[in-house]
Formats: C-alpha cells, structure tokens, sequence
C-alpha cells in the first residue's frame, strides 16, 4: 500500500492511497481542475479510482468529493448526516459508513480491496471521522480537524505504519495574529483544530512500534511554522523513543513523497 498526499491546509486536502488493483481519494477539498493538476504531478490517472472517502463537510475537504467520485463512477462513502451535503449529493452513487466499524472496500478487478474503519472526532462539523484503511497486514491513519486530544480516538486508531496527523497551530500566534477573535475561539476551542503541543499528545498515545513515517498535516499558513511543528513532533517521538521515525510536512501547494506503507 502507498500514501500520497496531494494537499494539506485550510485551502483544501486530499489524499491518495493505493493497494494493488484497489485505489481511493480521502477527501476532495481542492476544485477539479487543482486536483487534476496534483493527479498529474502524482503521475497518476484519476480513472482508476474506486473509492472516494470524505472525513466531514467542510468545503477544505469535501468541495469536490461528490463531483469526482461522479466523473469517475466511484463509490463515495460519508456519514449518512453527509449526504445532503451540497458537495456530496451529486454523486448518486452513495455508501453510507458505519461510525466505528470497519468496511471492506473492494477493487474493480473483484479482490479483496481494503479495510477501512471510521473513528467519530471531536470538531465543529458534525460528523468529523478519522480513517484507519488496512492492506496486507499494513495499515494508514489519516488524522485531522481535531479540536482536542481524547484517549479513545487514539486507543482506536493505535496501528499505523504511516501516521498522517494535524499540527495545525502555535496558540501564541494564533492569538497574536491576524484572526478575528471568533475565529480565534473557534480554532482553540475543544471543537477546533489540534495545537502542536497537543498534537504532540496525541502522537504520544498513537506511536507503536510498527510507526514508521509520521506526516505532519494541516498546518497553518499564519498561526505555525515548519519549526515549531517539527519540534513538537520530535520532542514526542524521542518521548517514547522513536527517534528512527520519519517525520514529513504535508505541504498546501505541492504533492508530498509517494510513501510505502
């Protein structure tokens, strides 16, 4: 199994998995046309997807999720509360998830495909699901849009080889920056975004040993730096000492490293 990220941030995320003859997008936040122009720096061809997989309703991730998933006769799979959603309803060819469970999704040559299962987050689009996909005994968390650590996401999602997680913010420049002061609430509130400190939290209680690759997700452009979110994720790792693990920074405007599960 390999994991792209093709766009991280608050302008739009998508990211891509393959796993033999089975291929899926996890969210679809950029318009068409970006994310036709991160297929083709990706070198990859959007009509072999099989699945397309939206995480909430906020237009950073689920814009064209509907539209994709419609262009290239892709099952599209959200909560059931999502399928009303503008972005969502035009793709007819809807699976409702089961928040919890795990759900084989199959490929198009009829084998096996993957696992995926849906763990319900903390954030102020309800429902905000984290995704676990497992292939051949290796398994991808996709973590973001979190507003605050909770033990039981992490018991749940515990297993990755590659982690795909949120270092959204330093509270210090979110407060000393251009935000209006709701926004502000909103982003540190326990239905916000994951700060680098307590993102750091969560990484703690994920990282097993089989952790690998860590990619760092959904940073801001304005309340972060590269810096800051690196030394929060290294000061974690060397915590549980996993100095070994690799750490990326998923980037807004650039296709990330094609990544071996």
């Amino acid at each position: 199994m390999h994991l792209q990220v093709l766009s991280s941030g608050s302008r739009g995320n998508a990211t891509l998995l393959r796993a033999a003859h089975t291929t899926l997008i996890v969210d679809a936040g950029l318009t068409l046309r970006e994310l036709d122009e991160r297929f083709e720096a990706a070198r990859f061809s959007p009509n072999s997807i099989d699945h397309v997989l939206v995480t909430h309703g906020h237009l950073d991730h689920a814009r064209s999720a509907g539209a994709l998933a419609k262009r290239e006769r892709a099952l599209l799979h959200s909560a059931a509360a999502l399928q009303s959603n503008a972005s969502i309803r035009r793709c007819k060819n809807l699976n409702t998830l089961t928040v919890g469970a795990a759900q084989r999704l199959p490929g198009r040559r009829g084998d096996d495909g993957v696992s995926a299962s849906s763990v319900l987050l903390p954030h102020d689009a309800l429902p905000t699901l984290a995704f676990k996909i497992e292939h051949d005994g290796r398994c991808a968390v996709i973590l973001t849009d979190m507003g605050m650590p909770r033990s039981d996401v992490a018991r749940a999602l515990r297993g990755a080889h590659v982690l795909v997680l949120e270092f959204n913010h330093d509270p210090q420049m979110l407060q000393n920056g251009p935000y209006t002061p709701a926004l502000k609430r909103r982003i540190l509130g326990n239905a916000g975004h994951l700060s680098n400190a307590q993102a750091a939290t969560m990484l703690e209680e994920l990282a097993g040993e089989e952790l690998h690759t860590l990619v760092l997700a959904h940073l801001s452009e304005k309340n972060n730096t590269r810096e800051l979110a690196l030394e929060f994720a290294r000061a974690a790792l060397s915590r549980r000492g996993m100095d070994h693990v690799r750490v990326l920074i998923a980037e807004q405007d650039a296709v990330g490293e094609n990544i071996q599960v």
